[in-house]
């Protein structure tokens, strides 16, 4: 009989509980928080506060969505970290409350593994390509921009990663100075279809390798709207949608020069992407033109599961659960992922 295991997701904005029987789905229930959306950025207290009103509520409807009850879990797989501490440490603490009351085993689950992982999560009535092994998995989220080669589900080497800024952050954080609202990277891509990506040219940092490296270009962009805004006030009204484009598609280059330059090195031709950044049109359009073009086979996440959620959770800790991986109960939340790796 297949495992079923019950996936818990709090590191951010987004509480989140799904079941999974085997990798197949059988619910996946997510409550946003729209209360950060005045102060234009994640306010890590209210987070957490937000995360304690929504847990419980969140569990029992995955649960209920199922049509499981809590004694046919089999583990309970959770994010340690990274993530903001206070937000982990609801997740974390439920599970550990859970595990005790049931006589559960736990999984501790890397979120950003989870994310890579979630290519590997079934539907009942829909069976998604997954990547063979080994593949590169270009991860960008609003905090961690990497790429990683995949050796099986449990191992992971990282080839590059960003030295500051994550591709995510660019997006916010230029279009704050624009004046759009949080979260920006959505309200760049939908302005990006109506303008002219080839109307402005920005800063293309260079970095050795395969890392990458976006604090140059947020800082070029803020003094080019600085200068053009200092000689007209309108610019960047009268510009926003061709700003958006060429802003977009500087990013994507980036992102794509050391993509191409790793599986050339690598000699790897099975591409994916994941992470909130995934869900871009325009990113997820140039990854499919560049895999016609080099005779790559690429792998989009369906766009439920680009942002935090809890099935690609549940489906990283069946992996570490097959493999008879356990967490203590001492197990504490970490929020870099530098602690994570020790």
């Amino acid at each position: 009989m297949e495992v079923t295991i019950l996936g818990i997701e709090s590191s951010c904005d987004d509480t989140s509980a799904a079941v999974l029987r085997g990798t197949t789905m059988l619910s996946n229930v997510i409550a946003s928080q729209a209360v950060h959306v005045k102060y234009g950025g994640v306010i890590p207290e209210l987070a957490s506060r937000a995360h304690q009103q929504n847990i419980v509520p969140v569990i029992d409807t995955a649960l209920k969505d199922a049509g499981i009850t809590a004694d046919q879990i089999d583990a309970i797989a959770f994010t340690r970290g990274p993530g903001l501490l206070g937000s982990l440490l609801v997740g974390v603490s439920f599970a550990k409350g859970l595990s005790l009351a049931k006589n559960i085993p736990m999984v501790e689950v890397n979120h950003l593994q989870g994310h890579i992982l979630s290519h590997f999560i079934d539907l009942p009535d829909q069976q998604i390509p997954h990547p063979a092994f080994p593949f590169l998995c270009l991860l960008v989220s609003g905090g961690h921009t990497q790429i990683v080669k995949v050796n099986s589900p449990l191992d992971f080497e990282i080839v590059g990663t960003t030295i500051d800024d994550a591709a995510g952050e660019a997006f916010d954080k230029c279009a704050k100075v624009m004046g759009l609202p949080y979260p920006g990277g959505p309200v760049i891509d939908r302005l990006a279809h109506e303008g002219d990506p080839e109307k402005f040219r920005f800063a293309k940092p260079s970095v050795d390798g395969f890392d990458y490296s976006f604090s140059g270009l947020k800082t070029s962009f803020l003094y080019f709207l600085r200068d053009h805004v200092a000689e007209n006030p309108n610019f960047i009204e009268e510009n926003k949608a061709d700003l958006c484009a060429s802003l977009q598609k500087t990013i994507i280059d980036i992102l794509l020069k050391k993509l191409i330059k790793a599986s050339k090195a690598l000699d790897i031709k099975e591409i994916a992407i994941a992470g909130g950044v995934s869900a871009n049109s325009g990113l997820r359009e140039a990854i499919e033109d560049e895999g016609r073009r080099r005779h790559w086979k690429t792998y989009l996440p369906p766009l439920k599961f680009t942002t935090d959620n809890a099935a690609m959770i549940a489906v990283a800790g069946y992996y570490h659960y097959l493999n008879g991986e356990q967490s203590e109960l001492d197990v504490a939340p970490v929020a870099r992922l530098e602690e994570l790796l020790k």
